[in-house]
C-alpha cells in the first residue's frame, strides 16, 4: 500500500498545477485583452506570445510565493488536507468566474480557500493576521494605484503629443503596444505563477520533503510550464469583457494600460506583495477611460467586476471550508 501522506502530497501537487493551468487561461485577458481589442495583434500571436513570457516570468522570483506560503498561516496547522481543500476552492471560483467571463482575482481565490481551510481545520487561531492584513492591503491600494497611474500616465501621453493626428498617434501605437503587452505579459508570469509555487513549497514543508522554505527549481518549472500551457489554451470570454466591453480602447490607450499595469505588478512582486493582477489592469483601464470622460466607461460591466472582486475570498473560502469537512472523512486530515 503508497504512504497515505506521499499520496496526498501527489495529489497537492496535481491540483496546484491544475489551478496554475486554470489560472493562465483565466488570467490571459491581464496581458492581451487590451492589444487584441485594438488589433495590434491577432489573438492567436498574442496568446503565444503571453504563454512564452508567462513562463520566462514565473522563472525570475520566489518572493511572492514566500509572502503566501508562508505569511498567511501557522506552518504547524497546515496539513496536507489543508492545502488541498484550500486549492479546490480557489479552483471552484476560478471556474465559476471564467465561465461568466469575470476578471476576478486568482490571488484573491487562493488566499480565500486557504484561510476557508485553516479555519475549518483549525480555527483563526491558526492565521497570521499581520501577514493578512499585508496581502489585503496590497490587494486594496493595488487597484486604486492602477487607476491613478492609468488616468495620469494617459494624461500625459495626450499632452505630449496633442499636436498629433488621432490616426497617426494610434499607428504608432500600435507598434508600441505589442511591446507593452510583451511586459504585461512577462509582469504577469512572475506575479502570478508564484501563488502555486508558494502552496506547493507549503506542501512539501509541511510533508517534510524540504526542511525549509525555499521553492525548488522543479517547483518553478513545474509552475512556470503549466501557466504558460494554460495561457496557451486562451480565454476569450474574459478577453472579451475586459478589452471589448469595459472601455473601447485604441493603441495608444493599450500601450498606457499595460505599460501602467505592468510597472504596478513588478513593483510589488519586487518586494513580495501578491497583488491581483486581474485589479490591476482592469483598474489601469477604467483610469484610462476615466481620461476620456466618465460616459466612455461602461458602469455596467463595471458594476459586475466590482462585485466578482467583492465575493472572490468569501466565497473561495466558504467552497474551501465546505471542501475540506467533505473530503477528510475519506482522505484523512
Amino acid at each position: 500500500m503508497p504512504d497515505a501522506a506521499l499520496v496526498m502530497l501527489v495529489l497537492v501537487i496535481i491540483a496546484a498545477l491544475a489551478f496554475d493551468y486554470i489560472n493562465g487561461f483565466h488570467d490571459t485577458a491581464n496581458a492581451i485583452a487590451t492589444c487584441v481589442s485594438t488589433r495590434a495583434m491577432t489573438v492567436k500571436s498574442a496568446i503565444f506570445m503571453a504563454a512564452i513570457l508567462n513562463f520566462a516570468g514565473a522563472m525570475i522570483s520566489t518572493k511572492v510565493a514566500a509572502t503566501i506560503g508562508k505569511g498567511i498561516v501557522d506552518g504547524a496547522n497546515v496539513t496536507q488536507m489543508v492545502i488541498l481543500a484550500g486549492i479546490m476552492g480557489a479552483i471552484f471560483w476560478n471556474l465559476i468566474t471564467w465561465y461568466y467571463g469575470l476578471p476576478s482575482s486568482s490571488s484573491h481565490a487562493i488566499i480565500g480557500g486557504i484561510v476557508g481551510a485553516v479555519l475549518a481545520h483549525s480555527g483563526a487561531q491558526a492565521l497570521h493576521m499581520a501577514g493578512l492584513k499585508k496581502i489585503v492591503l496590497a490587494l486594496i491600494i493595488s487597484p486604486i494605484a492602477g487607476t491613478l497611474i492609468g488616468f495620469i500616465f494617459m494624461i500625459i501621453i495626450y499632452w505630449t503629443f496633442r499636436n498629433k493626428s488621432p490616426s497617426g498617434l494610434n499607428k504608432g501605437f500600435r507598434r508600441l503596444q505589442i511591446l507593452s503587452a510583451a511586459f504585461m505579459a512577462f509582469s504577469h508570469g512572475t506575479a502570478d505563477a508564484q501563488k502555486s509555487m508558494g502552496v506547493i513549497t507549503m506542501a512539501l514543508l509541511s510533508y517534510g520533503t524540504i526542511a525549509t522554505f525555499e521553492v525548488p527549481t522543479w517547483v518553478k518549472l513545474a509552475c512556470a510550464i503549466s501557466m504558460g500551457l494554460g495561457t496557451a489554451a486562451g480565454g476569450w470570454k474574459i478577453i472579451k469583457t475586459v478589452g471589448h466591453d469595459f472601455v473601447k480602447l485604441q493603441p495608444v490607450h493599450g500601450f498606457c494600460v499595460e505599460t501602467a499595469s505592468a510597472a504596478v505588478i513588478l513593483g510589488a512582486a519586487s518586494v513580495g506583495m501578491p497583488v491581483s493582477t486581474t485589479h490591476v489592469i482592469t483598474s489601469t483601464i477604467l483610469g484610462v477611460g476615466l481620461s476620456k470622460r466618465m460616459s466612455a466607461v461602461n458602469w455596467t460591466v463595471a458594476q459586475r467586476i466590482v462585485v466578482a472582486w467583492v465575493l472572490t475570498i468569501p466565497a473561495s473560502a466558504i467552497v474551501a471550508y465546505a471542501c475540506y469537512l467533505l473530503m477528510s472523512p475519506f482522505l484523512g486530515q
